[in-house]
């Protein structure tokens, strides 16, 4: 491929595209107008040999071939506007950099207000974006890292990384007011015979608690099985399921009358959270900032009871 004869405009083009899947609001997230973004689209289209967008109905979905690209698209457009904007320092009152977390719902709730808002008052022209994260081993091999700033995750998934740690929590256990089985506190033999929700139950990574409960020869009765830790109260209320939670996270939620909080009845741990990142962002100003920032987020949050 010729990569001095293609337009670079058109990454631009095809990022907006396949995070918006509309021309019209990819013309206006781009400042274009909508003539100019269909018309980008016909070249790109031209270019793949693939629609990438298809009209079903009155709306637009992507192709296989555009599910594929999305992620690379956006990875790749963030890391020109890093080759083209990088400078010798740094002034976050005038930039308008786009700075990415990939964190759980679970890290969101806990850090991401106060990381949004240290960036509104230091940064106000610049943008925070939330990707979300998964219980799967990272290293620096991952090609997903280049285009990510920060990946805010517990102590236990990463390798050959830069990181920092940012606060400590610790696990409790949730269980249904309805389940008068259960008294003050679960025992042993409950974690045995009761049904269990759980988060990121797979071979390629699970939660430290889950790990520990293992350990200490328990193999949970896995029933429900998800990827968003604030879907857990949801899960456990009105049945016999129980559930490990975050202490900080369930201190964030509202309180509920359908479910309990109780300490866990096993040791598991205390979970350390950090922030990690490539080496290769190392010595970016902007990127140092930021990470400055995210440490000075994480020193707002309460210390545990």
């Amino acid at each position: 491929m010729d990569l001095a004869r293609l337009d670079l405009n058109l990454l631009v083009a095809l990022d907006a595209l396949l995070q918006q899947r509309s021309v019209s609001k990819a013309a206006v997230q781009t400042g274009v107008g909508q003539p100019a973004m269909s018309s980008s689209l016909a070249r790109l289209r031209r270019h793949f040999g693939d629609d990438l967008l298809a009209r079903v109905g009155n709306e637009y979905h992507l192709t296989p071939l555009a599910l594929e690209l999305r992620e690379r698209a956006r990875m790749a457009r963030v890391g020109l506007e890093r080759v083209f904007g990088a400078h010798d320092e740094f002034d976050p009152a005038s930039s308008d950099r786009e700075f990415t977390l990939q964190v759980s719902d679970y890290g969101e709730a806990v850090l991401g207000s106060p990381v949004a808002d240290l960036l509104a008052d230091a940064a106000p022209r610049a943008r925070l974006r939330h990707v979300a994260n998964t219980a799967r081993p990272l290293d620096s091999s991952d090609p997903t890292l280049l285009g990510t700033d920060l990946v805010v995750m517990p102590h236990g998934f990463v390798t050959d990384l830069r990181h920092d740690d940012l606060y400590r929590d610790e696990w409790v256990c949730l269980v249904s007011t309805a389940n008068t089985a259960v008294g003050d506190a679960l025992t042993l033999d409950q974690l045995r015979a009761l049904p269990w929700v759980v988060t990121f139950h797979s071979s390629a990574g699970t939660t430290q608690g889950m790990a520990a409960l293992r350990l200490i020869g328990v193999e949970p009765d896995v029933r429900v099985v998800t990827e968003h830790f604030l879907g857990l109260p949801g899960h456990v209320a009105g049945s016999e399921r129980i559930a490990l939670m975050q202490r900080r996270l369930v201190d964030t939620l509202p309180p509920r009358d359908d479910v309990r909080v109780l300490p866990c009845p096993f040791p598991a741990g205390v979970l350390t959270v950090a922030m990690w990142w490539h080496p290769v962002h190392d010595d970016d100003p902007a990127h140092a900032w930021f990470r400055a920032l995210v440490r000075r987020a994480s020193r707002t949050l309460k210390p545990l009871p």
